[in-house]
């Protein structure tokens, strides 16, 4: 008896294993160094999961708190994954001395190949210090990012 429960638990967990899968983007141009990555599941509307990243702007000062960003599970904000397209919406938001600076990451892309996505990012910079006509717009940077899905 023992072995057809451990037998039934052993199967049942391998159709979960094939119930997931992943989405991931890189990026390592002049501008920035990124890579970002999550679990999908393939059932109830294909949530994320472990979603964590990473972006290095090479243009800001070493030692500035907005240089490195670790993007974290509430960090992605929107996403969708279809055939067809894979877009992301990454934002972190900084508190520093009542004033905020934050970092918005858009993935815009189209399959190429099966599983496979090219596109462009948009990378917005908001810096409170930096604002001085506060007319609250974001530094802007772009440029081709490469994904992939499975």
């Amino acid at each position: 008896m023992r072995t057809i429960l451990c037998g039934a638990m052993v199967l049942s967990s391998a159709g979960t294993a094939f119930a997931s899968g992943g989405i991931w983007c890189n990026v390592d141009d002049a501008a920035v160094t990124f890579d970002v990555g999550a679990g999908v599941t393939r059932g109830m509307g294909g949530p994320t999961f472990n979603f964590r990243g990473d972006l290095e702007i090479e243009a800001r000062p070493v030692g500035d708190g907005l240089r490195k960003t670790v993007f974290e599970g509430p960090n992605l904000t929107q996403y969708w994954l279809d055939g067809k397209e894979l877009r992301l919406n990454i934002y972190r938001e900084y508190e520093a001395a009542n004033a905020f600076n934050s970092v918005e990451l858009t993935i815009l892309t189209k399959a190429s190949d099966e599983g496979i996505y090219d596109g462009q990012y948009t990378l917005a910079i908001y810096d409170n210090a930096a604002d001085t006509d506060k007319d609250g717009k974001p530094a802007e940077l772009t440029g081709k990012v490469s994904c992939g899905a499975e």
